[in-house]
């Protein structure tokens, strides 16, 4: 399987027919889930610049980095040693720092659960690190802006407005981004399991070192180049769940044997958006009816799922973004859920 490369500056080309354009990357989405992105805006003395900066934060000594410390976070923030993390249940090998959008936090008992995802970030100092705080807001700017852009394409590829997704992300976005340190995989582990991602959509850079691989609709795992330059886009459970499927949020995994970084943005609306199916022409619906692959697609276990021995995909989609994004961290934190909130994290 070749990832199909998508130059984003047609986008904005005035020659370029955008129905056109938009319906050629939607089949790409139904078809692999996963894009290769150039001509995207963001230059590569950018890219170099930050990716340095987050090899300096990684080289520093665990007692600084452990000042931003995630458990430390009732929001799910902050800097995670290797091993912390689980995906289908299984051990991450890798460490990370998370932050997401910031937001007033709700009082710290709100129900439903999900709105105690909304809070501040955690973030060293410029005394620790200087100039590590701006560098890390202004990316993850770049890529929101980014994925926005890229939002409006798929709308439009599903013979809607292109503003349609703007429109249903409400007032407080909620995205999430995960800066990431990978050693070299031990053998018979992974750096991150296999998965798919929660969210509306990822904004992925594999910088140097590859070993991203995805899971093709014929059962195959493939790994992704890297391509000079590039982003790599995939599609996540919500905008599966809102196109009935059309949309396939893919199967993917890192085995790496040589030490990795990379970053990887997760798009995502208000925490209290609805995951209603969107109104589409008949065609989509007929293309998942024909697809024994798209009509049996589903999403991540749960954890109570998990808990029972259930792993893997089966379940259906949560009702409200939020939810979905709940059920992440009970899978994947459980002991930080169980800190800060109830020892039940069933989801």
């Amino acid at each position: 399987m070749e990832l199909p490369v998508v130059s984003l500056a047609l986008w904005d080309n005035p020659d370029t027919d955008r129905a056109q354009y938009a319906a050629e990357i939607a089949q790409a989405c139904h078809k692999v889930g996963f894009l290769s992105l150039v001509d995207h805006g963001v230059s590569q003395a950018t890219v170099d610049d930050f990716m340095g900066l987050l090899k300096r934060f990684f080289a520093l000594p665990a007692e600084s980095k452990a000042l931003i410390e995630k458990t430390n976070s009732r929001y799910f923030r902050g800097w995670e040693r290797v091993g912390s993390e689980l995906t289908d249940n299984r051990v991450d090998y890798r460490e990370q720092i998370d932050i997401s959008s910031e937001h007033t936090p709700y009082a710290i008992d709100v129900e439903p659960l999900y709105l105690r995802l909304q809070g501040p970030n955690q973030l060293l100092s410029d005394e620790i690190m200087p100039g590590f705080r701006d560098a890390v807001s202004q990316w993850f700017a770049s890529m929101e802006h980014l994925a926005n852009r890229l939002m409006e394409i798929l709308a439009v590829g599903l013979g809607l407005k292109d503003q349609t997704f703007r429109e249903l992300f409400g007032e407080n976005h909620h995205s999430l981004m995960k800066m990431i340190h990978y050693p070299p995989t031990p053998i018979g582990q992974a750096g991150v399991n296999a998965h798919q991602d929660a969210g509306f959509l990822t904004i992925l850079l594999q910088y140097e070192v590859g070993g991203l691989q995805v899971k093709t609709q014929e059962g195959e795992w493939v790994e992704v180049p890297v391509l000079p330059g590039a982003f790599v886009l995939n599609i996540g459970e919500m905008l599966q769940a809102m196109t009935g499927n059309y949309y396939v949020a893919t199967m993917h995994r890192v085995i790496s044997s040589a030490e990795r970084f990379s970053t990887a943005f997760f798009h995502g609306p208000d925490l209290r958006t609805r995951l209603d199916p969107l109104q589409l022409d008949a065609k989509f619906s007929a293309a998942v009816t024909a697809s024994e692959f798209h009509r049996s697609a589903g999403f991540m276990a749960k954890r109570d799922e998990l808990v029972a021995g259930v792993g893997g995909v089966g379940s259906r989609s949560a009702a409200v973004y939020g939810e979905q994004l709940w059920n992440y961290y009970c899978r994947s934190y459980p002991d930080i859920v169980s800190k800060y909130n109830s020892p039940d994290v069933s989801g």
